[in-house]
């Protein structure tokens, strides 16, 4: 018996990967976060499979079906959204089952952020522009950043940042980034990428609470900013230039 974590994707129910739908088709115990993952994939659950939404759960409730299943020695799909590595809280999870000596084994997914960028057709890097993408969160209800960790250091980097999980903390992110980045730096809130609301408001450090605030948008979505997002005229990547030789494509004479 085995618990598999299983990113679900962000929502479409056709991008969760081949790996993720398989093991969910063969588990008679399902359990998946309702609010954050489609009904679409859990319907690939096999007939008769425990399905069980866990949003109002506590972490005590989850490992005790997933400990119930350990003692009927049946396998368990554990649907998280997105990619379990990030705000998963898997982590807490797996530590129970390791006491508790039931195995686990985890099976990623597409991310947030990278279903955002593809909404927006847009690379996250570019030459000269962007190398580094942060994916980071702001402090609210939740646990505080730990040091080191705040928008202000991380800011400094000018790298492009995803900002999950703080859509209501936008006063704050752009007070805090306007002054790095400057006013008319773009900013991109995607709302629920890749569901059938899908929402995506563009702006910059300057104007985009005024969006977010008129299209009423108060929780899953994703904050993107970087000057990546309205890039032009950025030299090409050395990747394809004839002029660099690499091992699969030899100097040309």
């Amino acid at each position: 018996m085995t618990v598999h974590f299983i990113g679900a994707g962000p929502g479409a129910a056709d991008l969760i990967t081949v790996r993720g739908r398989d093991l969910i088709a063969r588990c008679p115990v399902c359990l998946y976060a309702g609010s954050l993952v489609p009904e679409e994939v859990v319907g690939y659950a096999p007939e008769g499979a425990r399905v069980v939404d866990t949003a109002p759960l506590t972490l005590d409730e989850i490992v005790a079906e997933m400990a119930a299943a350990h003692e009927a020695g049946l396998d368990v799909a554990r649907v998280h959204s997105g990619d379990p590595s990030l705000y998963g809280a898997i982590a807490e999870q797996m530590r129970r089952l390791a006491d508790l000596g039931i195995p686990y084994d985890v099976t990623p997914g597409v991310p947030s952020f990278a279903a955002a960028a593809a909404v927006l057709a847009t690379e996250l890097t570019l030459p000269e522009v962007a190398q580094t993408v942060i994916l980071t969160r702001t402090a609210m209800k939740s646990s505080p950043m730990p040091d080191g960790e705040s928008l202000e250091a991380l800011g400094r980097t000018g790298a492009t940042l995803a900002i999950h999980l703080s859509v209501r903390n936008l006063d704050h992110i752009c007070t805090t980034l306007a002054p790095l980045y400057g006013e008319d730096c773009p900013v991109a809130v995607v709302y629920r990428a890749t569901w059938p609301d899908q929402q995506v408001i563009r702006g910059t450090l300057a104007d985009i609470r005024a969006k977010v605030r008129a299209a009423k948008l108060t929780r899953t979505a994703l904050v993107l900013v970087g000057r990546v997002l309205d890039a032009h005229g950025f030299r090409d990547s050395a990747l394809y230039d004839p002029a660099h030789a690499h091992v699969l494509r030899p100097e040309r004479r």
